[in-house]
């Protein structure tokens, strides 16, 4: 009996290995909430907490970052979740009759060379 290779069956035909592909982490996106002089500092912090999953004092903080610098990052999702929350904050803002305004952007990779 024939000893076999491993990458040599019996009939003859080599089989080709693929190479192993390193996984990359999917790019994340910051979500941003806007701020504007209508909408209720409470609403702001209640929807922190709804839609980004908040504490409190969390969303307190947020919520005051946003008024003085007039944006401020909510969380840092994938861009599918990230699109989501976005939409969240649009639909629950235009239900309480607020301009209050959220956007997505890319985070910075680390791994980009300069």
């Amino acid at each position: 009996m024939a000893s076999r290779s491993p990458n040599r069956p019996e009939g003859g035909v080599v089989l080709k290995t693929k190479a192993e592909k390193k996984a990359t982490r999917p790019r994340m996106y910051r979500v941003l909430i806007h701020n504007d002089d209508y909408t209720p500092m409470d609403f702001v912090v209640g929807l922190l907490k709804a839609v980004f999953h908040k504490d409190e004092a969390q969303a307190t903080a947020i919520m005051l970052h946003i008024h003085n610098h007039g944006v401020g990052v909510a969380g840092v999702y994938s861009y599918e979740i990230a699109e989501t929350k976005v939409a969240q904050v649009h639909h629950l803002a235009r239900q309480a009759d607020c301009p209050l305004v959220a956007s997505m952007e890319p985070e910075e990779d680390p791994d980009a060379e300069l």
